[in-house]
């Protein structure tokens, strides 16, 4: 068998075989015309294949233009995961009842540091209204007294001594570094270090104390979901860069927190000005307690900082990265090379997972989902493929969760129609066996979201949703009724009932005003790609 054969079964014999299947009363039909087969691959659905029955299970995408549906297997990495959320073990139990008394000490130099820092940072921004320019000396030293309680909060921290290897570059040479990102006790010691000026949320502006003290820093806002947003931090990043007046900039390029265990995809807005950069590696030592910022609460978080003998921190400066010349209008190829020396100082590999995966996490833990992890797609693999963002891509995990996952976040077939509102035929087998490529029975999430996708992306999605509505409608003021709704579902699904052509009549009418205009209908089918079938007979009718 040649080792690109994918659809080449794994047994060949010409003996008759028994295939016994094991079935839910809800998958019943679905598992008594497709039984679960490994002939088709794990990846890859063909325009038609046949299961072990000898049923053709054809492609119902491919009147738009699908060729079949690969997805990559999830990856089992969870880069977020703080590897000891709760306290483990006799050991630890006693280091924190007797550091205790220790851990007020320390909350009262943290609170005593960050009044003094407040104060001296209001004493510098008074008065000061040209922020476009550079911080007047006078003022940046004003700024060493908040360095200095940086330094002391750090040890409040548990962070007596940190060590470090290399040093920082020259600004005039390095005007920007990049840093992983594992805690938010990494910025607080590049404060310390560098006072470089960052890009920030929005968001922290509102922050008490740290909105105040990031103004400081001439940070440069960006909303990560704002492209118009994200060109103007760009712009920032450059004007600021090229100039030495101002502090060096700091970026984490991750643009979240991770554990360090591994390294996610990287942002652009650090490589798009082609302008040097010093990498700069973060880690943090540990035996039994994790330090990274994961699955775990801000205040627990710092409770067990306060609670330990000492905290573990270790900074490394990695030599510059330069931009070759032949790479000066190309950022990605830039990010790789520092995302490549980043990985091989921590000894880590680099996954596609980006902030898209925290809010997809986000969303799970906030249903109770009991392994949350496995919501997460790489969603910077998925952007770049479908080019959908983060937003909508919680946006179809929401319809996945009505779904009802089990507690390894699968879906079956009955589940998959009630959500969305069909009855067990023929062409509702072929959609969902279009998602199940591992001929499973089940789907995930990334199947189901890599599915969704790859129709709404297929060139000819938007012509047809266009074209299914004036089939449709045979009415002058381009509405359609339930009775027209249900005559062309109809030519797809010949037996329908009146209360299944409701269920996805209510489905497509968002306002339920009792008839469906262009705009909710072209909306429903981009909020539920894979319901483009339902119209397939209707649009191939007349076409030759």
């Amino acid at each position: 068998m040649a080792a690109d054969d994918l659809s080449s079964p794994l047994l060949i014999s010409d003996e008759p075989q028994i295939v016994l299947n094991v079935h839910d009363d809800d998958d019943e039909e679905f598992s008594r015309r497709s039984s679960s087969t490994l002939s088709n691959g794990a990846g890859l659905n063909n325009h038609s294949c046949q299961d072990k029955y000898g049923v053709d299970s054809k492609n119902p995408f491919e009147f738009i233009g699908s060729e079949g549906l690969s997805v990559p297997p999830s990856c089992t990495v969870d880069p977020f995961r703080n590897g000891t959320p709760y306290v483990n073990g006799v050991y630890e139990v006693i280091k924190i009842v007797v550091c205790l008394p220790v851990a007020v000490a320390r909350l009262v130099l943290f609170g005593l540091c960050l009044v003094v820092g407040f104060v001296a940072t209001k004493f510098a921004l008074e008065g000061w209204k040209d922020k476009h320019n550079p911080m007047p000396k006078w003022r940046s030293r004003l700024m060493w007294i908040t360095r200095v309680c940086a330094r002391f909060i750090l040890f409040s921290f548990g962070y007596q001594w940190i060590k470090r290897k290399g040093k920082p570059a020259p600004r005039e040479i390095a005007p920007i570094v990049v840093s992983n990102h594992v805690s938010y006790i990494d910025p607080i010691f590049y404060f310390y270090e560098l006072f470089p000026t960052i890009v920030a949320a929005e968001s922290h502006d509102s922050i008490p104390f740290v909105g105040t003290i990031i103004r400081a820093m001439q940070v440069i806002y960006v909303d990560r979901f704002s492209p118009s947003s994200r060109k103007n931090a760009v712009n920032e990043i450059k004007r600021k860069a090229s100039c030495d007046r101002f502090p060096r900039l700091l970026l984490f390029p991750e643009g979240t927190t991770t554990n360090g265990r591994v390294l996610t995809s990287f942002q652009l807005g650090a490589f798009i000005p082609g302008y040097p950069i010093q990498p700069v590696v973060v880690r943090y030592p540990h035996i039994h307690f994790d330090q990274s910022w994961g699955n775990i609460s801000l205040g627990k978080l710092m409770f067990r900082m306060f609670t330990q003998f000492h905290n573990f921190m270790e900074v490394e400066y990695l030599p510059i990265v330069s931009p070759l010349d032949s790479c000066k209008d190309h950022p990605a190829v830039f990010a790789q090379r520092t995302g490549r020396a980043i990985a091989s100082a921590l000894n880590v590999v680099q996954t596609s997972h980006s902030y898209g995966d925290i809010l997809l996490l986000m969303k799970a833990l906030d249903c109770r989902k009991e392994n949350p992890s496995s919501f997460m797609v790489e969603m910077a693999k998925v952007e770049e493929l479908f080019h959908i963002n983060s937003l909508e891509a919680v946006d179809f995990l929401d319809r996945f969760l009505s779904m009802n996952p089990d507690y390894s976040g699968r879906v079956r077939y009955g589940n998959f129609l009630r959500a969305l509102k069909l009855r067990p035929c023929r062409l509702s087998e072929e959609v969902f066996r279009f998602i199940d490529v591992e001929r499973s029975g089940t789907i995930t999430f990334k199947q189901f979201l890599y599915g969704s996708a790859h129709v709404m992306n297929l060139p000819l999605f938007l012509q047809a949703c266009e074209l299914a509505f004036r089939k449709c409608s045979t009415r002058e003021h381009y509405q359609i009724s339930e009775q027209e709704f249900g005559d062309a579902l109809r030519l797809s699904i010949p037996d329908l009932d009146k209360d299944e052509v409701h269920g996805l009549f209510n489905l497509f009418d968002g306002d339920g005003d009792g008839s469906v205009g262009k705009d909710n209908f072209v909306y429903c089918l981009r909020k539920n790609p894979l319901l483009i079938a339902l119209f397939s007979a209707l649009l191939q009718k007349d076409s030759s």
